[in-house]
Formats: structure tokens, sequence, C-alpha cells
């Protein structure tokens, strides 16, 4: 794990999920902006690569400057900054800027964990490579104003170290490493990230080159030149420096998964996640089986065992030409249906749908949604994307057939798109939200929460065949709540977590590997969240109904908890029933 994107706890594929701000904010939003200014400056000082991409300005030609004191120093910034908001707390008066305050002081407190957790136990490793492509694919994108776009050049002159008063970004990663391996306490990387990192460093150095020629830009061809040139040499020094210094062992010492978890805002221990995803587990195979009956006889499947008939629905892939018109098409049936039956309100700004280049699928091998920029928004609109495939632990390619037939369009647009996390950030674009609940209460289990639970309640106005593909989603979220601990804990291998997933939730060997590759190496912790945040939701919903009864009104539940930001699980409950049901009850 890279150590500088861990500031403000906030890893940056969530942190790029934040959501556009409302341009003309309330009085009490604007108040609580200039409370969350004390925290971007600290992230801009730190992560500029990260501050342009949120919108903050004066960023783009600036990148990250690694140094062996940098967490130590972005620790006494941060408790300053605590300090601060600490001393705002007494003289507040608005309720709503007083929690805003109460979740910056907690997003800084995690962050200082974090910082010090990873720096007792790990040696800090960087992909060098991936490091360089997501600074310049920051500004290097469609839906980024031209005049921004040069700064491209800028950033990558300075990761060659061919800007004055800068140095190869290769060399201080070399440098911090060496440093940091002398101390035989420390953890190294796990083998299989590194091994993976090897095979994909050359798409990322491919894909910085498609990039500058996709937009023309120009003076940028000796500073890739000596890029090229520098990645080689990194390749070396992995290859003979870093994995002798690997682990096989992936699993975190307790109190790092722990802050894992923390980070990725799950509030259930592994043992409650564990027991609650098991029975869960069982109950929606049961479904499951009952749902592919049906399909297998109108399709006149030879066997009706769910995993038979998910197999044999997989066999009718969409060509390359059918897929983005396929989910478009399914996209506006869902729209239709969310109007039609009053189930959340939808906003007028259509939601894209593409497919990731060879290097985004390195760097984000799973569906994904790639969001507006949160800060100074223009009308900039989030992205649903479809990764191409992943690579083994030996380098094989391996391709998906998980999302590229009709049945799968259903629940993954859902998810992604609308109602699920395009309908949350378009949400927050046109009705405003603070700074401190779109970025520092932001984290994985709100958010993808969310897109569970939106896969939920479209279930039943999807077809027969989308259902029970929506139900084998829902499935591989319940495997992943307690393969993710017992992998950490040492209960299931590897291997056997593979044939967990590859068998009985029927998905393929690509998705498979990308998923326990998430469990063990990309983020372990965060695949939990979906299963938790989804489970707090449907609680909720069942605890406003039973208490408004035939009162209940799905839309307003759902615009209300849009209204609400990205709280996390318990400050969004008491929203709810303070203000939702509170509201009614009065009226």
């Amino acid at each position: 794990m890279n150590a500088r994107i861990l500031l403000l706890t906030v890893p940056l594929c969530l942190i790029a999920s934040a959501v556009a701000l409302l341009k003309a904010a309330p009085d009490w939003v604007s108040r609580s902006n200039q409370n969350a200014q004390i925290l971007l400056s600290i992230l801009a000082k730190y992560s500029p690569e990260t501050a342009s991409e949120l919108g903050v300005p004066g960023m783009d030609d600036r990148i990250s400057r690694p140094s062996l004191d940098e967490p130590e120093r972005r620790r006494h910034d941060l408790a300053q900054a605590i300090s601060e908001l600490q001393s705002r707390v007494s003289a507040e008066s608005d309720p709503l800027v007083k929690q805003d305050l109460a979740i910056l002081i907690d997003a800084a407190r995690k962050d200082i964990r974090s910082s010090t957790a990873y720096e007792q136990h790990t040696i800090p490793y960087t992909n060098a490579a991936l490091a360089v492509f997501g600074g310049v694919h920051g500004l290097l994108d469609d839906q980024i104003a031209p005049a921004r776009r040069p700064a491209a050049v800028v950033r990558l002159k300075k990761y060659a170290g061919l800007e004055p008063g800068y140095r190869p970004l290769t060399v201080i990663d070399k440098e911090i490493f060496r440093a940091k391996a002398k101390n035989g306490a420390l953890l190294g990387p796990p083998r299989a990230q590194v091994e993976q990192d090897l095979a994909t460093m050359d798409s990322y150095v491919s894909g910085i080159g498609d990039l500058f020629r996709k937009y023309q830009l120009t003076g940028y061809d000796d500073a890739y030149a000596q890029l090229k040139s520098q990645m080689a040499a990194y390749r070396t020094f992995v290859q003979t420096e870093v994995l002798p210094r690997t682990r096989s062992d992936f699993r975190l010492p307790p109190d790092l998964y722990a802050v894992r978890l923390d980070n990725a805002g799950v509030d259930y221990t592994p043992a409650e996640l564990e027991r609650l995803a098991h029975q869960s587990f069982a109950e929606i195979q049961a479904q499951m089986s009952e749902v592919a009956a049906g399909v297998a006889r109108a399709n006149g499947f030879p066997s009706s065992d769910y995993r038979a008939v998910i197999r044999a629905l997989k066999k009718n892939q969409l060509s390359a030409a059918d897929v983005m018109p396929r989910y478009h098409e399914t996209l506006a049936q869902i729209e239709n249906a969310i109007r039609a039956h009053h189930l959340v309100t939808l906003p007028d700004r259509p939601c894209i749908v593409r497919v990731a280049s060879a290097a985004e699928t390195s760097q984000q091998p799973a569906p994904h949604y790639q969001p507006p920029q949160l800060i100074g928004n223009n009308g900039q609109q989030g992205q649903f994307v479809l990764p191409g495939g992943t690579v083994g632990p030996d380098g094989k390619p391996l391709k998906y057939d998980d999302f590229t037939f009709r049945s799968a369009t259903w629940t993954l647009t859902a998810h992604e798109a609308r109602p699920g996390h395009d309908l949350q950030f378009s949400s927050m674009v046109e009705r405003g939200v603070s700074q401190a609940r779109a970025i520092f209460a932001f984290n994985s289990t709100n958010v993808e929460g969310w897109g569970l639970y939106a896969e939920w309640f479209m279930l039943p106005y999807m077809p027969a065949d989308g259902q029970l593909i929506s139900l084998q989603l829902r499935l591989l979220r319940a495997a992943r709540a307690f393969l993710d601990p017992e992998l950490q804990e040492g209960k299931v291998t590897r291997d056997q977590a593979l044939k967990v997933l590859e068998d009985d939730v029927v998905i393929s060997e690509a998705f498979a590997t990308e998923e326990v590759d998430r469990f063990t190496f990309r983020a372990p912790g965060q695949a939990v969240s979906y299963f938790d945040g989804y489970t707090r939701l449907r609680q909720l919903r069942a605890d406003v109904e039973k208490q408004m009864g035939a009162n209940f009104n799905e839309q307003q539940f759902h615009d209300f908890i849009l209204s609400q930001g990205m709280l996390p699980p318990a400050l969004l409950r008491k929203a709810v029933l303070e203000k939702f049901v509170g509201r009614s009850k009065q009226g």
C-alpha cells in the first residue's frame, strides 16, 4: 500500500468518487466549507494531484513530493488542524455546522491513526508507474477543460526530475524503500501484489503516452523518453530489491486490519460480519434457486440449478459493438421504471457509460463509477466504466464474461449508474452538500451500501434473468463479507476463496482473481463495506416503515437519504429518524 494515499483516510479511489458541489450552497454549507478548508489545505500540500481532481484551484501543475519524514510532518499538520477545529466547536451554534466539525475532526484523527499504523508495520512501497499514470490521467480526460490539460506536461517533467528543484520520482521511491527496508521488523509488500505490479507496469507507461497523443499535447517527448528509461530501471529495482523483501503471507497485523475496516466505515466486527454474511449467503442461494427454476423453464435449459442457469446465460455474450448500446438501453428501461413507480427523483443530466482503456483496467479491474469534479464543477458528469480484464499471479491475461451478457446489464447499471452511484452524486450536484459530508465523511460503507441497496429495490422491476444475476451479485457481496476477514484470520486460503467464488458465486476466473486480489492486497477490509452499508440501510428502512405505516413514501424516503450527502450509517440513521420520520409525525 502506498502510504502517500492514506491522507485523510480516504483512498484515491474513494476520494475520486466524491460529488460536485452545488454552486449556490445554503448559508450553513458555505460556513461549513470554510472549516473544511483547514483539511483541504493539508490535502493540497501533501497530495496536490488529488486536490486537483477534486477541483482545488492552483494544483494542476503540482505533484506529490514523498520523503522519509513526510508522514511525520503530515501528522503534525493534522494534529494542529484538530486543535483549530476543536476551538471552533464551542463557538458554533448551528447544529449542522457543528456536526460537520465533528466529521472533520474524526477524519483527521483517522488519518493520523492510519499513517502511524502503516509506518509502524510496513515498508512504504510504491508502484511508481501507477502513481505517474494517475497524476497524468487526472488532467487528461474528456471532461477536463482543454486549458488545464497542458499542466500534465509540467507534471510529467516534474515526475521525471527535469524541472528545477525536482528529482525523479522513481529515484525518491527507491531511496525511501531502501532506507525503511533496513528495519527487519517491517513487513514488505505481499508478493502477489508486486508480481502483479510487474505484470501491469508497461500498461501504465504505454497509457501515459497514449493520453498525451490522444489530447495532442506537445513538449512532452523528452520527459516521456526519460520516464520510460527511469521506469525500466525501476522495474529492475523491483525485481532485484523489492521482490526479495516481499512476504508470502498477505495477512495484515490485526490492528492494521482494524484500521482498514474503520477507514472503510465498517461498524461490524469481523466475527459479526462472518456470522451475518454466511447466513445471508445461504438465504440468497435459496432465492436464486427459485428464480433459476423459472428462468430455466422459460429458456428450455436442461438444468435448473442456479449455477448451470447462470453459465447458460453467460454463453450469450454481447459483441463488442453491442455492449454499450445494450447498457444504454437497460439504463433507459430502469429510468422508465423509476419514474413509473415513483421510486426516487431522477436528475435531468444523462449518465455516461463507457469501456475502460487498458491502463484504466490495470488501475481498477472491476466495474466502477468515475465521478465528476467535486469543487467548482461546471457541468462535468460521472461515468460508469467497464473494465476489460485483469492478470493472474503469473501475469497471464484473464478475460471477464461477467459483464458483457444481457442479463448482467440490469444490476450493474442499477448499482453504478441509476439509481446507484450516479444518482447519489448527481443528486448532490443539484442539491448542494457540504465538503465535510462529500469528502471527509465519505467512506466505502455509505457509498457502496447505497449502491447495493439500489440493486435491491430495483430487483422487482428487472426481468427474471436480470433478477437472477442481481441475486448472484448480492451473493458475491455476502461472500466478500466473510471471505475478506476469514482470509485475514487464516480460516480460508486464497485457493479456497477462489473456489467459493468460481463454483458457488459462479463468477469467471478473472473476476474471482480480481476479488481475491482485493481482499488480500488491493484493499483489504474494503469489500465487506457493501454488505455492511446495505444491511444498515435495509434495517433503517424497515424501522422507518414500521414507525410511519401507511404514511411511508418510498420516493420521499430515498430523496431524503440522498439529500444528506455521504453520512456514515449512524449519522444517517439519526437524521432520518429525527428529521424524516419526526417531520411526518409533526405534520
